[in-house]
């Protein structure tokens, strides 16, 4: 009887083995579960608070400020810091909350004024800098992957401080990097529980990791979005500002039919064209080309324009108004040099006088005297660019020239960008084309001339993006 009693019991306590291990698995399962939901519930409340940041428009500090907030209040640590990478290999704090302990022993100078703690621990983190192959941190910066040091007593790469307010006993450190962009380290210390970190609180910090480092490249995109709609807004101030210094009509000549086109290839450029009377039958002419685009040359080609204006009148020679020019802009230049060329065209004299800086040559094109043909022909000494050289060498070398320039005659004045466009196969449009170009359409008018020229430049260039500033003058001797 007692061994049928036994039998029966250990029959049922077999039974009742499987269902409490089945019980004690699933209250694990249960565990587990609410471990990654509260998980869970931090990364997306960490998530809104890198969402608020970027709304309220934070600039950088105030983002970092809001990272290492976010990360104490997600992650119950004490203190945080993340750490910037500089340019020169060296790693600085950029933002701290608690007193998190400096990354290299205190000197003695600096142990005495520890009175005030928390702000002066900031203030040496934020001025303390070191490689980043040193400690925990430059370890998470070589291998690209987070450190949890549970026991950090037992961790050399951790300075233990005399302050017990500085102890280090446990910490997590690791990267913000988003895809290829790596913006530095965030690192957590000791938990407020007095507990080591675990791995689930290391896998917690590695999700709020990817969060801020997401955050932080959203951020430095709405900036530069913000950087270039003001930049844009700037391009079109200077674009409208440059469009006003543009002559809007050619002064009335009796004898001269005169056309000008201009096409920057950005928003501003760097060419200039103006004509401006000098007498009742001379005309100024100028064509320039100013190194470099955008708003620098913009800005210097309407300084150029402003002093030849006022120097041109007191000068018959284009050569000598050149030369008192290159004098006139001085420190103005910053490096960069202008191209130009200065016609006078006086139809009594039936004559042009210019002068070139390095320019192009200006291309004539005449019927022939006897046959009546077209015929063209480049003519003119190069000169030196304006503020390429001292004044002694640039006056040396620049010299008047002058060409007959009776009825039927053209004058043809443009820059490196029609003769230097390229075509899909990396070929220039060409002086040469050019002539061929105006011998073609020598009897048309100024203005169908260059329709023309320009017709056939974007012809040869087909699909080729416009590459650089493109300006051309075109004068016609009618009587």
């Amino acid at each position: 009887m007692f061994l049928l009693i036994l039998g029966v019991l250990a029959g049922a306590l077999a039974m009742l083995v499987p269902l409490y291990r089945s019980r004690k698995e699933s209250e694990r399962l249960d565990e587990e579960k609410q471990q990654v939901a509260q998980e869970r519930q931090l990364v997306v409340d960490f998530m809104h608070h890198m969402a608020e940041a970027l709304g309220e428009g934070l600039g950088p500090q105030e983002l970092h400020q809001r990272i290492v907030h976010a990360a104490i209040l997600c992650s119950g640590a004490l203190s945080a810091c993340m750490f910037d990478r500089q340019a020169d290999g060296l790693m600085r704090s950029v933002a701290v909350e608690g007193i998190f302990p400096p990354h290299r022993p205190l000197p003695p100078a600096v142990r005495e004024k520890l009175a005030t703690r928390a702000k002066f621990i900031e203030q040496v983190l934020k001025s303390e800098s070191f490689p980043d192959t040193e400690g925990i941190v430059g370890a998470v910066v070589q291998t690209g992957k987070g450190q949890l040091i549970a026991d950090a007593m037992a961790d050399p790469r951790v300075v233990v401080h005399e302050d017990p307010a500085l102890a280090v006993r446990s910490v997590i450190a690791v990267p913000l990097q988003f895809r290829d962009r790596f913006f530095g380290v965030l690192a957590v210390a000791n938990s407020a529980d007095g507990s080591p970190f675990t791995t689930t609180d290391f896998s917690l910090l590695q999700s709020l990791g990817e969060q801020a480092a997401l955050a932080l490249h959203n951020a430095e995109f709405l900036n530069f979005q913000l950087e270039k709609r003001q930049m844009d807004l700037d391009l079109s101030l200077a674009s409208g500002i440059q469009q006003m210094l543009l002559p809007k009509e050619a002064p009335a000549i009796p004898g001269l039919d005169l056309d000008a086109r201009y096409a920057p290839a950005q928003k501003v450029g760097g060419d200039l064209y103006d004509v401006f009377p000098l007498g009742a039958t001379r005309l100024g002419v100028v064509v320039a080309d100013v190194s470099g685009k955008g708003i620098p040359a913009s800005l210097l080609m309407a300084i150029c324009r402003t002093n030849l204006r006022q120097i041109a009148p007191r000068h018959e020679s284009p050569a000598a108004a050149l030369s008192e020019l290159n004098r006139a802009l001085g420190e103005d230049m910053r490096g960069m040099f202008i191209t130009m060329i200065y016609a006078v065209i006086d139809t009594a004299a039936q004559s042009v006088t210019f002068a070139r800086a390095g320019h192009e040559l200006p291309l004539f094109s005449r019927r022939h005297a006897v046959t009546g043909v077209p015929e063209e022909s480049y003519a003119g000494s190069e000169g030196m660019p304006l503020g390429m050289v001292p004044d002694e060498i640039f006056s040396a070398v620049i010299a008047d020239q002058r060409e007959r320039f009776g009825p039927g005659d053209v004058l043809v004045l443009y820059t490196d960008g029609i003769t230097e466009a390229p075509n899909e196969e990396d070929k220039e449009f060409s002086g040469p084309r050019l002539a061929d170009t105006v011998r073609t359409l020598h009897s048309r008018s100024a203005r169908e001339l260059n329709d023309g020229i320009l017709e056939q430049v974007h012809r040869f260039a087909g699909a080729t993006a416009q590459r650089d500033d493109l300006t051309l003058v075109t004068v016609k001797r009618t009587a």
